[in-house]
């Protein structure tokens, strides 16, 4: 059975592509998901239709995300954390307290985007990535102090 992709699917191909699958795949799986549809003339029209909307659509997000991603560039966060000797904190600075601190500020941040390249267990200034796009990478400015 030919199926037009109405989205990215790994193992078949990227949006528009026809494919051929088999006809239990098609009918079980990608249309009911709607990833696909069956290889029409008037479904290629509504798919280019469909291409065009979702331009639009991820233009937007894009220009909304490099708006956060300036705003995000200026603030620093601060997280308390208690210490033993020698300045060694208990545990680690996790994704979920970076998120909380944002929140406080007035940024609805996933904890998931925010990425840590190493560990932070001790006291000091790091540089947090926030992904808030695909294409575009905040970096957050990130006080560990004392309680």
């Amino acid at each position: 059975m030919k199926v037009i992709l109405r989205k990215n699917y790994d193992k078949l191909g990227k949006i528009g592509d026809v494919v051929e699958v088999k006809n239990g795949f098609a009918r079980n799986f990608l249309i009911p998901r709607q990833i696909a549809y069956t290889a029409t003339a008037g479904n290629l029209r509504a798919l280019e239709e469909e291409k065009v909307q979702l331009a639009k659509k991820e233009e937007k997000e894009l220009q909304s995300a490099q708006l956060l991603s300036a705003e995000l560039e200026k603030v620093s966060v601060t997280i308390p954390v208690k210490v033993g000797e020698e300045d060694r904190i208990f545990g680690t600075v996790t994704t979920q307290m970076i998120a909380d601190s944002l929140k406080e500020k007035g940024y609805d941040i996933d904890r998931r985007k925010i990425e840590i390249s190493e560990p932070i267990k001790s006291l000091g200034i790091y540089s947090v990535n926030v992904k808030l796009h695909h294409e575009v990478t905040a970096v957050v400015k990130t006080w560990v102090v004392r309680e």
